[in-house]
C-alpha cells in the first residue's frame, strides 16, 4: 500500500525531454541579455530581480512541499550576507569556504529548529519564523562592535572568488548572467525533487499527515529536511546579494523582506516551482511602472495581490499552465 502517486511510464520518459529542452533556452536566454541591453540601471535593477527571485523560489518550496508560509526567510538571507561580511572582517575563513559556510549553517539551523516547528499549526509556524528573523534582525542593529548597526558594514573581498575576477560579480552584465544561471539551476534542481519520491511523500504529509503517519511514513524529519532546503535557498540569494553589493545592513534581516518574497510566491504561484520566479518578475515590473506614477506603488502591489488571489487562486503560473493544458487538449 502506498499514499505515493505513479507517474506513467510515457511521461516519465516526455518530459525529462522537454525539461532538458527548456533549460538550455533558460542558460542561453540569461546569457544573451546582457548583449543586448546595453541600459547599466536595467541590468542593476535585473540582476537584483533575479537575486529576490531565488528568495521566493524557496519561499515558495516551502508553501508547495509542505503548505507553510514563513515569514522569517530574510533571517536565512541575512545569516548568510552577515557570514560572508564577518569573515571578510575577521579572516577566520578563505572566501570560498565562508560562502559555503554561509550556505550550509543556516540550512542546519532550519534544520534543527524545523524539528520542533514543523510540528505546530500554520499560523503559529509563521508567528515563530517571524520571532526569530526578528530577533537576529534586532542583534545586528544592536550589537555595533561587531557589524556597525544601522551603518551597515563594507565588506572585504578577494581579487579573485572560485577563479573569477571579483570584478564578474560586482559589474551589472556579468553579474546578471551568473545569478541568473544560479536561479535556472536552482529551479531545476527543485524541480526535479519536487518530481521524486522524496518530493511526492511530502507533498501527501502536506496533504494529509496523519494518513502519511497512519501508513507508515515518517512526518516531521522530510518536513524539516524541504524547510533547510528551503533555507539553504534563501542563503544562496544572501550570498549573491553581499558579493554584488558589497555591503550589508541589518535591513537584510527584516521581516518586509521575507514579506516581499511571500507575496512574489502568491502572485507568481506556488504550485509550480518556477511561479515565485516569475512573481519576482512581475512583482519588480509593477514596482518600477507604478514608481514611475505615484510614491503609494504598494498600494498598487496590494491591489495586485488580492486580484490575483481572488480571480487566479494558484497564481500567473497556474493560469499559464491551465491554458497550456487547454491548448495541448484542443490539439488533440
Amino acid at each position: 500500500m502506498s499514499a505515493l502517486p505513479s507517474t506513467p511510464a510515457t511521461a516519465r520518459r516526455r518530459v525529462p525531454a522537454i525539461a532538458v529542452v527548456a533549460f538550455i533556452v533558460a542558460v542561453a536566454a540569461g546569457l544573451l541579455v546582457p548583449a543586448v541591453v546595453s541600459s547599466q540601471l536595467a541590468l542593476t535593477l535585473m540582476t537584483q530581480a533575479v537575486i529576490t527571485a531565488v528568495l521566493a523560489t524557496g519561499i515558495g518550496f516551502l508553501m508547495r512541499q509542505c503548505g507553510l508560509t514563513s515569514f522569517g526567510h530574510a533571517a536565512f538571507f541575512g545569516i548568510a550576507a552577515y557570514t560572508v561580511a564577518l569573515n571578510g572582517k575577521f579572516g577566520v575563513l578563505p572566501t570560498e569556504l565562508a560562502i559555503i559556510a554561509a550556505i550550509l549553517l543556516p540550512a542546519a539551523l532550519a534544520f534543527v529548529a524545523g524539528l520542533g516547528i514543523v510540528r505546530m499549526p500554520a499560523l503559529a509556524f509563521s508567528m515563530l519564523t517571524l520571532a526569530v528573523a526578528q530577533a537576529f534582525y534586532e542583534i545586528m542593529l544592536r550589537w555595533r562592535e561587531l557589524a556597525n548597526g544601522d551603518d551597515g558594514m563594507a565588506v572585504r573581498l578577494p581579487s579573485q572568488l572560485f577563479g573569477l575576477d571579483i570584478e564578474t560579480f560586482q559589474q551589472p552584465g556579468s553579474m546578471f548572467s551568473v545569478c541568473w544561471i544560479v536561479l535556472v539551476v536552482t529551479v531545476a534542481g527543485l524541480w526535479l525533487l519536487s518530481r521524486s519520491r522524496f518530493g511526492l511523500l511530502t507533498v501527501a504529509i502536506r496533504e494529509n499527515e496523519e494518513r502519511a503517519r497512519f501508513i507508515g511514513y515518517e512526518t516531521v524529519v522530510p518536513r524539516a529536511l524541504v524547510y533547510a532546503l528551503s533555507a539553504a535557498v534563501a542563503a544562496v540569494a544572501g550570498v549573491l546579494f553581499v558579493l554584488y553589493n558589497a555591503f550589508v545592513t541589518p535591513g537584510t534581516l527584516y521581516w518586509s523582506l521575507s514579506g516581499e518574497g511571500i507575496v512574489m510566491a502568491v502572485i507568481g504561484g506556488a504550485h509550480a516551482v518556477w511561479g515565485p520566479a516569475l512573481g519576482s518578475v512581475i512583482f519588480f515590473l509593477l514596482k518600477d511602472a507604478a514608481g514611475d506614477l505615484t510614491e503609494h506603488w504598494p498600494a498598487i502591489i496590494g491591489a495586485t495581490l488580492i486580484v490575483v488571489t481572488v480571480l487566479v487562486p494558484r497564481g500567473i503560473s497556474g493560469l499559464i499552465i491551465a491554458l497550456f493544458q487547454k491548448l495541448k487538449g484542443g490539439r488533440r
